[in-house]
């Protein structure tokens, strides 16, 4: 599979604070990011439409609380789970990432090196249904050589932004 190289686009100072305050709390209204970044709101809403056109932003989610969800719905159970794969083929990784990526369980998919070929994060509501996508996932797949499975105790730090100043 050919990977396509997207056009680069230049980003300024306003255009890295927009992103942040976004990566932030993107239900802000446009007037209240434009205040917070200092421009006015029809730039700010010029500025962003660029910045979604241009494939920065990917989607606005709702991030939600395990803990406060935890009394209704249980606080299931976390995996950071290491494959290893028999051949690393650029067929063969790319057909197991294809078919892992589709799984609702599978929240993160990383391909990694060196060590196993992919690190995955999956969540699921108990050991019985970790078994069941592990025999789906995993073991019906004659091409995977060694799981590993991690399981989380504790989410001491929950963070997903991309680092944009250093």
């Amino acid at each position: 599979m050919k990977q396509i190289i997207e056009p680069k686009i230049d980003l300024d100072t306003t255009d890295i604070k927009l992103l942040e305050a976004l990566q932030h709390d993107a239900s802000l209204s446009n007037q209240a990011l434009a205040e917070q970044v200092y421009v006015s709101p029809p730039t700010c809403l010029r500025r962003v439409k660029r910045l979604w056109e241009a494939g920065l932003i990917e989607r606005e989610i709702a991030l939600l609380s395990p803990d406060k969800l935890a009394a209704t719905l249980g606080y299931g159970l976390t995996a950071v789970v290491e494959i290893t794969l028999d051949r690393q083929g650029s067929d063969y990784l790319e057909a197991f990432e294809a078919r892992v990526v589709l799984d609702d369980s599978v929240q993160q998919c990383y391909r990694v090196s060196p060590g196993p070929d992919f690190i995955l994060l999956v969540h699921v509501g108990n050991m019985p249904q970790y078994l069941a996508l592990a025999q789906r996932l995993f073991t019906s797949d004659a091409n995977v050589r060694n799981v590993k499975a991690f399981f989380s105790t504790k989410r001491a730090k929950f963070e997903p932004k991309v680092l944009l100043a250093q």
